[in-house]
């Protein structure tokens, strides 16, 4: 089954996974608190701007958001300024709205800290953002609304999330990213295929 880019959060715990049908010439890479997604040296160059963003933000040392998207950046802004994981969530989820590309893909974004996690998707006919206490994935094709998840293995760091999501039975996997959130800190990892 083909559900396009997905997330996982727990608290504590977050990962995201790339997959792609239409630009899978892509790759997660670490640098300055944020992970990003680029292209590839042997991508086809596009003007498309959904292709490269910040898919994971870490925000104050011990929160980090995660999403598909360019709205990671303003989620981490509000965050910043005080605002609460739920509002940051849901006014930037409602300010950039679903992704006007053929399909409406949805925005999906989550707000990760040691104790706490909240997961939010914007979607054509739906804003949806939930506090959540167990692990739960959003798609943004198949499964566009928030559900539990159950790993096989509980991952015990970034680097197993992201390798654990990128193993996963879905279609076409392209990257993925993990982190973790606890008293010592915001750690991510990322995982490219070989």
């Amino acid at each position: 089954m083909y559900i396009g880019r997905f997330l996982v959060v727990a608290p504590g715990l977050a990962a995201y996974r790339v997959s792609s049908r239409s630009f899978p010439n892509r790759k997660t890479v670490e640098r300055d608190g944020a992970i990003t997604v680029l292209p590839t040296a042997d991508a086809e160059p596009t003007d498309n701007p959904y292709v490269s963003y910040n898919c994971i933000q870490e925000v104050d040392s011990d929160t980090a958001v995660i999403g598909n998207g360019s709205h990671v950046d303003p989620i981490a802004e509000k965050l910043g300024l005080g605002y609460p994981a739920r509002d940051a969530l849901a006014a930037s989820l409602l300010a950039l709205d679903f992704e006007k590309d053929d399909y409406d893909t949805p925005r999906i974004a989550a707000v990760v800290g040691a104790e706490s996690a909240f997961i939010g998707t914007v979607r054509r006919d739906a804003l949806l953002v939930h506090e959540v206490d167990e692990p739960t994935l959003v798609a943004t094709y198949e499964k566009d609304s928030p559900e539990p998840f159950s790993f096989e293995n509980e991952p015990e760091g970034p680097n197993e999330a992201a390798r654990a999501l990128y193993d996963l039975d879905f279609e076409h996997p392209v990257c993925a990213a993990g982190v973790t959130v606890d008293a010592e800190g915001v750690e991510t990892a990322v995982y490219n295929e070989q």
